[in-house]
């Protein structure tokens, strides 16, 4: 089997792979709602906290792991398992809770099972784009992934929201659940390149992560690249929407206006992810991206000093745009610069450094912002990013980086 040449929004597989991504992600964000107003109701804010971070530590801790199981038994087989593992446990908790509400106790039982799970779903999931499309497409994937990520962003919440008042958590875990079944039924309909599937089998799991995490600090493209995804996320993960939050408390824009900030972000990040879906290539990739990030950093420091409501919706417009173009430029070369045998590796280790290092930034986000003001807080996020691009800039392959398919790369036959 070859891999498909033709634009990846019109090819059959990468179209069920994003419908099962699409479904699986806004699985989660019904799932995590429900779980937190479940905790919240039994138990308050003190206990709600609990529950979510008895969830993000396996993960975190696992995620490495996870690509090395990814690695070792192919990753649409381990996508498979975990969505379905992920599909039964979630709606056993909905049967559960039909009766009596959950304890605490079930819910961070939940949780950790649950944050084990993902850890192993989202190396393997994340590595199967270069197995259903050819090198030159990823660049579109990765944006149609974005898209993707926008949606379930909003309409999760709205749906999760909705349940919630009609059924309750029974009922908002059941649409979780759902969602993870028609995720997994759209997976098992994927074909991918069987040459590429076969994995090796010999060395112990710990020898397979000391390899795979060897293989990312010796290529000498991939060790800057996942540096800068690492200081590009950092802030934009999650800590710039508590930021957010303060600002507008702060400048006495209210709940609206973080909303409109909020928003003009995102749509920033929508029309990136559009623009690079029907971009046939993007030329000089890896210089393109460290100009984004310059911008971002620009944009960032100047929505910390934002006088009016309507100029931080223009900055947050600007920083969502160029944020987003990163991450999928950043994407689309790990993706094409790796080798298949290793991406749920080097999946699971950008993954754990978008993860991992923003939730140590949180304590942080209100900690500056008492001591210095929110302005103070974006300067130091637009100073990541300047580090981020200043680490592109300086590093010769990365400088010169084009999201060209390997002639290595290119299977037999096509």
């Amino acid at each position: 089997m070859t891999l498909s040449a033709r634009p990846a929004f019109r090819d059959v597989d990468v179209l069920r792979w994003l419908t099962a991504y699409t479904a699986s992600v806004t699985g989660d964000v019904v799932y995590f709602l429900a779980l937190s107003w479940a905790a919240t109701r039994v138990g308050g804010p003190s206990q709600a906290g609990l529950v979510v971070a008895a969830g993000a530590l396996p993960r975190a801790v696992l995620m490495l792991g996870g690509g090395v199981v990814a690695d070792r038994f192919g990753p649409r087989r381990v996508a498979v398992v975990s969505d379905a593992i992920r599909c039964a446990v979630i709606l056993a908790v909905a049967a559960a809770v039909v009766p009596a509400s959950p304890s605490v106790w079930l819910l961070v039982a939940v949780a950790l099972v649950f944050g084990v799970v993902d850890a192993v779903f989202m190396p393997a999931v994340g590595a199967l784009p270069p197995r259903i499309t050819a090198p030159e497409q990823l660049a579109r994937v990765q944006g149609m992934r974005g898209l993707s990520i926008r949606l379930s962003n909003a309409v999760g919440p709205l749906l999760a929201g909705s349940v919630l008042v009609i059924g309750g958590a029974a009922a908002a875990f059941t649409v979780a659940g759902v969602l993870f079944a028609v995720s997994l039924g759209v997976l098992l309909t994927v074909r991918i390149t069987a040459e590429i599937e076969a994995v090796s089998q010999r060395a112990s799991a710990w020898r397979e992560l000391i390899d795979g995490l060897r293989y990312v600090r010796r290529h000498r493209m991939l060790a800057p690249l996942v540096a800068v995804i690492g200081l590009s996320e950092m802030c934009f993960s999650g800590p710039v929407a508590t930021g957010l939050v303060l600002l507008a408390d702060e400048r006495g824009w209210g709940a609206s206006g973080m909303r409109w900030v909020a928003s003009a972000f995102s749509v920033g990040a929508a029309a990136a992810a559009l623009l690079l879906t029907v971009s046939p290539r993007i030329p000089r990739a890896g210089l393109t991206m460290s100009g984004a990030l310059l911008v971002t950093a620009a944009g960032a420091a100047a929505l910390g000093h934002a006088p009016s409501l309507p100029t931080a919706v223009m900055f947050g417009a600007l920083i969502g745009l160029t944020s987003g173009f990163t991450t999928t430029v950043t994407g689309a070369l790990i993706q094409t610069e790796t080798d298949p045998r290793y991406l749920g590796r080097v999946t699971s280790v950008t993954t754990l450094c978008t993860l991992g290092l923003a939730p140590a930034l949180f304590p942080v986000v209100g900690v500056t912002v008492a001591l210095w003001g929110a302005d103070v807080f974006f300067a130091g996020c637009g100073a990541i990013c300047l580090l981020a691009a200043a680490l592109g800039l300086s590093v010769p392959v990365l400088r010169r980086a084009e999201l060209r398919p390997p002639k290595s790369a290119t299977p037999a036959g096509r």
